[in-house]
């Protein structure tokens, strides 16, 4: 492709700076971030995300799909680069890896700017430490039409490889934010439909709650669940009943039950 260069070393800034982002110092010094795969990367250019750095081998130059993506990443001002297959798989730290990755800038919006009305149901996650939970709940919030994702405490970073891996290229779908405790407590006030929490100690059935919308789900981390504060913030805490040996579900899967039971 003619509007790209060639890159072949390990040492090139470019390889270095993509190769970097799979630290988390650095994808927040940078607020950049990996993503791979060519359907990834045309996802998030239909979507208004163009690539600060478009990375591809050999086996994608001429494909009609990738050529809509280095326009774009182009016109944008962003670099385009060819480079082999060994390159990709640094990048990607994978032996088999997607034939294009892709650098982005990260997007998270202020609290202040979330319009409750514009969604039947949004999902808050307090101290989530999954990415693979954190990028598996962020694609389900997308598959469910879900406003966004709000991000309270010190939670695990959605823009990690692993995380952005997970979503399938719902990041570039799913607004994000992030809010201390504190903020979440004082911006829940004005919520204007219902906040649902999920307990084990809840008596109340998943299904039978009163889930005014727009709803607002709010689910605590993995290992702890809730903690009192965020709790006794919720109008309603309900409980998943278990049926079977097992005595609690993975978050992702938790957080996917009430989405649906929320958005009915």
């Amino acid at each position: 492709m003619s509007d790209a260069r060639l890159i072949t070393s390990l040492s090139n800034p470019l390889v270095k700076a993509a190769r970097g982002l799979h630290l988390r110092k650095d994808r927040e010094e940078s607020g950049l971030f990996l993503a791979e795969g060519l359907k990834i990367a045309a996802e998030a250019v239909e979507l208004g995300h163009a690539p600060k750095i478009l990375m591809y081998g050999p086996d994608a130059k001429d494909h009609p799909v990738l050529r809509r993506i280095v326009a774009a990443t182009m016109k944008a001002g962003g670099d385009v680069v060819e480079v082999h297959r060994d390159i990709l798989e640094k990048v990607s730290r994978r032996d088999n890896p997607q034939t294009v990755v892709a650098v982005f800038e990260q997007v998270f919006a202020p609290l202040s700017s979330l319009t409750p009305q514009a969604a039947p149901s949004w999902v808050a996650l307090q101290a989530v430490r999954d990415p693979g939970n954190l990028g598996t709940i962020i694609r389900t919030a997308d598959a469910a039409g879900c406003g966004g994702v709000i991000l309270v405490g010190e939670c695990c970073d959605p823009y990690s490889v692993e995380g952005v891996r997970a979503t399938m290229g719902s990041i570039f779908a799913v607004p994000l934010y992030k809010a201390t405790v504190a903020e979440f407590l004082a911006w829940r006030e004005s919520w204007p439909g219902s906040v649902v929490g999920t307990l084990l100690t809840a008596t109340v059935d998943h299904k039978s709650a009163d889930y005014v919308k727009p709803t607002l789900i709010l689910m605590g981390n993995e290992q702890q669940g809730l903690p009192p504060e965020l709790a006794a913030a919720c109008d309603v805490n309900v409980k998943i009943p278990m049926r079977g040996r097992a005595d609690s579900l993975n978050l992702s899967v938790a957080t996917g039950i009430m989405i649906y039971a929320a958005t009915g």
